[in-house]
């Protein structure tokens, strides 16, 4: 063996254990990244602040915005075990394009596509940190960003329209068949000497929305991953749950008129019904998941006696 090769096997290893180990990530990098972003999207936060994010149907986005903070947080302790694999063509390209939509919608004032335009912007900055393993890992608190977005008007008129004529011909039937002197015209709601008008808040969508992503956060986060049948009807029954909380609030809403005034109905107490609403919709949606534990006992259990009476002595 020569002296030359002697030296060239040292070398070519520690050349192969340089490219092998892991990437860290520079502190610098991610500063310089985040720093950019809050520039990026200031004037977008100030406008939501100054507008959707005052009104009852999207005032709560900041939350959810947290919620997926939060939730990415959580992923720290994955980070010391994924190897870092940049994808800078898929990062630069992502990054470019996400950020001459973000311009182009935020000159022609077109709100929901300049928000959206953050998830892409952070998914390229993932890819320029990590690559898609790292997307991989914070995948669920980037897609959860979705709940913040403010739905486009046509999308809530089409949705809230339909769905305020039926509460009002549910709630109208109701009280029609309890002997109440009660009428209905379209969203209009007549009873006794009173007549009322149901709202775009009182259509329930505003909970839908809110519910879903509490829901879909609680599943992910606190639901076993085994478990997918719980998962399933959870998801399921927030949809129904949010409607028979909005049902009771109307209800409420025409009762409370008839007994004691349009007057007295009006301000406060609507909008308590509305947090009302909507802690009732929570507590039917935990109600539901602790009878779904007990019922997975139940069969876990029945099983098990099953199997034990099945065995031979």
């Amino acid at each position: 063996m020569s002296i030359d090769s002697l030296k060239s096997e040292p070398l070519a290893s520690a050349s192969f254990l340089i490219r092998s180990r892991p990437r860290g990530i520079s502190l610098a990098y991610l500063g310089a990244m985040a720093v950019s972003f809050l520039v990026a999207y200031l004037p977008t936060y100030v406008k939501l602040a100054n507008g959707p994010w005052q009104t009852e149907q999207e005032g709560h986005a900041p939350i959810i915005m947290l919620a997926a903070a939060w939730l990415a947080w959580q992923q720290r302790a994955g980070l010391a075990s994924t190897p870092l694999s940049p994808a800078p063509v898929a990062g630069w390209i992502t990054l470019v394009g996400s950020l001459l939509l973000m311009s182009v919608t935020r000159s022609q004032d077109i709100l929901m596509v300049e928000v959206f335009t953050q998830i892409p912007v952070l998914l390229a900055c993932l890819l320029l940190v990590g690559g898609w393993a790292l997307v991989r890992m914070f995948a669920f608190p980037l897609a959860f960003l979705v709940f913040s977005l403010p739905p486009p008007g046509w999308v809530m008129d089409t949705l809230t329209v339909p769905l305020k004529a039926w509460i009002s011909d549910v709630v109208t039937n109701f009280l029609y068949s309890l002997g109440y002197p009660v009428a209905q015209n379209g969203v209009m709601i007549m009873i006794g000497s009173y007549e009322l008008m149901v709202k775009d808040a009182c259509s329930g969508m505003n909970s839908t929305f809110a519910l879903s992503a509490i829901g879909i956060f609680y599943v992910y986060e606190f639901v076993d991953q085994k478990s997918w049948f719980r998962k399933l009807i959870l998801i399921a029954s927030i949809i129904p749950i949010t409607i028979l909380a909005n049902f009771f609030r109307v209800l409420t809403l025409v009762l409370a008129s008839y007994y004691l005034g349009v007057d007295r109905v009006e301000g406060l107490f609507h909008d308590v019904t509305g947090i009302a609403l909507f802690v009732f919709a929570l507590v039917l949606f935990f109600l539901l998941d602790g009878v779904l534990i007990s019922v997975g006992r139940l069969v876990t259990c029945l099983f098990a006696s099953l199997s034990r009476v099945g065995k031979p002595a």
